[in-house]
């Protein structure tokens, strides 16, 4: 019947499969389970301020005599600003740190494998010096290129310049006839 709903048997109400609201410790930051811990109202003067959760008495009284929980070594104020918490992150970061470590393949040893390696380098470092030679030869003949076409471009000023002026030269001469 009832008791047999109650315990989750045939479907019915079933306590644990909701999720347990915990209210936080107003001066701790401790976590109040359901039916734990005590509700402060404050009602010296009319007040705006919401019902305070508290862990304990101890709490509620260090807390109405304006203790600052940040120098109360067992508040989880205390613990977060002094990192008294091992988070699970710090945790993961030592796990996962891996050494490498070269190990001889079939058919080919340790010192064959490092020797590989070296030449591959010293490749790697030759191309790179051959590709810089060629990128400052590409730069000093664009600069060449560029002297010539300037010497060009003032050359045909120079000549439209004088084409120019014996045209005025002979426009004079016949204004003067």
């Amino acid at each position: 019947g009832i008791n047999a709903e109650y315990m989750g048997q045939k479907g019915g109400y079933h306590p644990v499969a909701k999720k347990m609201r915990k209210d936080n410790c107003v001066f701790s930051g401790l976590p109040i389970h359901p039916g734990h811990g005590k509700k402060f109202v404050p009602t010296l003067v009319q007040s705006t301020r919401p019902v305070l959760n508290f862990f304990t008495k101890k709490t509620r009284t260090m807390y109405l005599k304006k203790k600052n929980p940040r120098d109360i070594r067992w508040s989880m104020t205390y613990r977060r600003i002094n990192k008294k918490m091992v988070s699970i992150e710090t945790i993961r970061k030592r796990a996962s740190k891996v050494k490498k470590v070269q190990r001889p393949i079939v058919g080919a040893d340790l010192e064959t494998i490092r020797q590989k390696k070296d030449s591959r380098l010293e490749i790697r470092s030759a191309a790179r010096e051959a590709a810089l030679k060629e990128l400052q030869a590409r730069k000093a003949k664009r600069k060449e290129d560029e002297k010539k076409t300037v010497n060009k471009t003032d050359k045909k000023a120079e000549k439209a310049a004088q084409k120019q002026q014996q045209k005025v030269g002979k426009v004079m001469k016949k204004g003067n006839k």
